[in-house]
């Protein structure tokens, strides 16, 4: 709750977080197997994620993902503050990122709802997607049918 001018002004907090879920490919993912990003400068929103869950596998969840993201691509400081303004507008979740849309990876979301890669085409992605202990959910289409 915030204090503005003497008003008491409550702040509606969104969340993108999943507990136990895989996230599939899109269907219509043009690549049937994992991709690296391509590198560049400035780096993309792949990029940026890639980087961070193949280095630190179930350490974010996708708050935490998307909020690191947000704030590197824009060169803000990660404060209290700055995670509050983000979130008081609804984001995008992982099902809109362009590493499950186009570039062929999954997501694994465990019960505490952390995050980890998981590449299309491997044993793994084949068994979480088989899983009845996971949620089932596709990423986000690429085009609109």
């Amino acid at each position: 709750m915030r204090v503005v001018r003497g008003l008491t002004q409550t702040k509606r907090m969104h969340s993108t977080n999943y507990l136990n879920t895989f996230i599939a490919i899109a269907e219509d993912s043009p690549t049937a197997t994992a991709k690296v990003p391509i590198l560049r400068d400035p780096p993309s929103v792949a990029q940026l994620e890639f980087e961070l869950l193949d280095s630190n596998p179930y350490s974010f969840t996708s708050d935490d993902l998307l909020f690191r993201v947000h704030c590197l691509r824009r060169g803000i400081d990660e404060t209290p503050d700055s995670r509050d303004e983000f979130f008081s507008k609804g984001q995008a979740c992982l099902r809109a990122s362009p590493l499950a849309k186009s570039h062929g990876w999954g997501f694994h979301l465990d019960e505490n709802g952390k995050v980890a890669l998981v590449p299309s085409g491997s044993e793994e992605y084949k068994r979480l997607s088989c899983s009845s202990n996971l949620q089932q959910v596709r990423a986000m289409r690429n085009k609109r049918t």
